[in-house]
Parts: C-alpha cells; sequence; structure tokens
C-alpha cells in the first residue's frame, strides 16, 4: 500500500462522523493550501476608502453577522433601498433598525460583545465587500431621520467602528449563478416561512392561517 491510501486509512470521528483527517491548526492547514498571493494579501485595510464608499452607496442588501454571549454566531439580512448603510465618515458605518419580530438577536449580541461583520452585495454584481469591526447600538433623533425611507425615520441605529475591510472575489456567485434567473432552482417545493414556524414552533393553527397571519405581518409592518 502507497504512502498516500496509508494516510487515507487513517481516520478519526468529527461530529460522530468518520473522516479522514481533522484540520486542527494553522501550520496543518497551510499544508493543504499554499498562502495566499500579494494581491489577497495585501487588500485588508483597516477604513473605507473611496471605492469601498462607492460599492457601500450601491448596495441595498447586507448581511450582518454578530457574537452570543455563549460564543455562537447569528447571522441576519437586512435591506433598503441602495445605500440606506451610511458611510458617516471613512472608520464608521451607520445601519438602520427597522419594524420586525421584535427578537433583536443582533442588537443583543452587538449589547453584549460588540464584534459585528458586514457582507454587501449588489444585485447582479458578482463582487462584494466585507467589512468587519465593533458596533454600538444608538438613539439619535438627527441620524434617524437621515435613515428614513418613505418619510419614516429609523428606530434605533448600529454603529460600526471599521476595522477591516476588504473585496472579496466573485467565485461564489459565478459558481452559483445566483444573478440569473435562468439559473434559478425549481423553488415550488421550497417551505415557506409559515410552514416552518408551524413545524418548529410545533403549533395546530392551520397553514392557511399563518401564511394569511405572515404575509398581513409582512406588508404592514414594513416601515
Amino acid at each position: 500500500m502507497s504512502e498516500a491510501r496509508e494516510e487515507d486509512a487513517v481516520s478519526t470521528t468529527v461530529f460522530g462522523r468518520e473522516v479522514g483527517q481533522r484540520i486542527a491548526s494553522v501550520e496543518e492547514l497551510r499544508e493543504q493550501v499554499p498562502p495566499p498571493g500579494r494581491l489577497p494579501s495585501g487588500k485588508v485595510i483597516d477604513h473605507v476608502d473611496e471605492t469601498a464608499a462607492r460599492f457601500i452607496a450601491a448596495s441595498p442588501l447586507v448581511v450582518l453577522a454578530t457574537r452570543r454571549a455563549d460564543g455562537g454566531v447569528d447571522l441576519t439580512p437586512r435591506g433598503d433601498p441602495a445605500g440606506f448603510v451610511k458611510v458617516l465618515d471613512s472608520r464608521t458605518l451607520a445601519i438602520p433598525d427597522r419594524p420586525g419580530n421584535n427578537r433583536m438577536d443582533n442588537i443583543e449580541n452587538v449589547l453584549t460583545d460588540g464584534a459585528i461583520g458586514l457582507l454587501f452585495m449588489i444585485p447582479g454584481v458578482d463582487d462584494t465587500v466585507r467589512v468587519s469591526g465593533q458596533g454600538a447600538v444608538v438613539r439619535d433623533e438627527r441620524l434617524s431621520e437621515e435613515l428614513a425611507v418613505d418619510g419614516r425615520p429609523a428606530g434605533l441605529v448600529t454603529l460600526v467602528r471599521v476595522q477591516r475591510l476588504l473585496s472579496h472575489c466573485p467565485k461564489a456567485f459565478m459558481r452559483s449563478r445566483a444573478w440569473y434567473p435562468e439559473a434559478w432552482p425549481d423553488a415550488s417545493d421550497v417551505p415557506s416561512l409559515a410552514e416552518m414556524l408551524k413545524a418548529h414552533c410545533a403549533i395546530d393553527d392551520p397553514l392557511p392561517d399563518l401564511e394569511t397571519y405572515v404575509d398581513n405581518a409582512n406588508r404592514t409592518t414594513l416601515y
């Protein structure tokens, strides 16, 4: 048996599943993947420059990541008209909070931990921009008015102190063809939010009633 086959024969268990090898250190990682080249290594900056500001101004959708007190991570999408995340200065962003279900997972996480990450996307554009830093939750009438949509001011505002910013390569969107309708999967069997709520909350309400409730809530409390 060759050395490669002997190595493949060695296995370990991860999350209850048998795998060939667990990569447990950066050194082991770099044995499998070489270090990044000049451009990937040098693209991280600590502020919002002019190019990043233009990208953020065109973005109507951002995924926000925060860290819970137990160390877990929560993700949530935030969306509004393009440019809804405001660049207040080269190191500070402002994210408006809109009406929702009042769970406030990410707001609570910012209050207990502060670490925050953002992924900015633009429909039809395969490139993205990543930001990470520290968050703070504020109430400010002037800022809420600046972040208003259809005359309705924002509620709370999350300020982000930028510590790292980098552009991200387009390969994920190129591979998924996420912006190409002809490549979209058949969604006829995809469960609705109401169907998942019924299953996850283990409630007996008829599904049509839940569908109506969710639809009304979404339409009447958008802003």
